[in-house]
């Protein structure tokens, strides 16, 4: 009898023993498999917000280029043009291409032009212009088709006239224009009635980003 008891207490606990193995072999066959699949779940979310990331900064990119260039002028009753699309006014120290010349509004250098009734002989900056545009000013333009005796009464008043500047620009299509933030115009002559209702207008106008900021101790030739 002791014998049989023994031999079926050693069974038991053979059983036993051999269901414990089975049991841990099947916790790391668990432990591997949870491990390989976290694995997986891991390396495709990270592609994929790889993915998502590149595509934000394509989308971005893309989003930004078409702001900067999307716009085009309107014309007034009156023959005022005003742009319709967003004019960025970020400061850069790089060249910048403008939709439209001249250009009247933008990114712009962070040094303006002076703009206290100056008179500039010699072609200038874009960039600096645009930032005296921003301060307010008015920016007479004229090509070397302009009549003579009008650009002498254009400089007259300028010079008569704070935050307003002129100077000579040759890529321009018509003979003599006129810009403010966002406004342009071309007019016939300097005694045409359009200059003075363009000055009385923006000269300091509703569209300036930055009323009052300075039109001296910035960029002068």
């Amino acid at each position: 009898m002791g014998s049989a008891k023994n031999t079926g207490s050693a069974t038991r606990k053979a059983r036993i023993e051999e269901m414990r193995r089975a049991d841990r072999s099947r916790e790391r066959r668990g432990r591997v498999l949870t491990i390989v699949v976290s694995g997986v779940v891991v390396v495709a979310l990270a592609g994929v917000g790889a993915w998502a990331v590149t595509k934000g900064d394509d989308s971005s990119k893309d989003s930004t280029d078409a702001k900067s260039s999307a716009g085009s002028f309107k014309t007034g009753a009156d023959g005022v043009k005003t742009w319709t699309g967003k004019l960025t006014r970020n400061h850069v120290a790089k060249k910048v291409t403008y939709p439209m010349t001249p250009p009247v509004g933008g990114d712009h250098n962070q040094v303006w032009m002076n703009c206290n009734g100056d008179v500039y002989k010699k072609p200038i900056a874009n960039e600096n212009a645009v930032h005296a545009l921003e301060h307010g000013a008015v920016w007479v333009t004229y090509t070397d088709k302009a009549d003579p005796g009008d650009v002498q009464k254009l400089a007259a008043k300028v010079r008569q006239t704070p935050y307003s500047l002129m100077s000579p620009d040759q890529d321009q299509k018509d003979p003599i224009m006129l810009s403010a933030w966002g406004h342009q115009r071309t007019v016939k002559s300097a005694t045409d009635p359009d200059v003075a209702s363009f000055f009385s207008t923006f000269v300091q106008g509703k569209q300036t980003p930055e009323p009052g900021a300075a039109c001296t101790n910035g960029l002068s030739q």
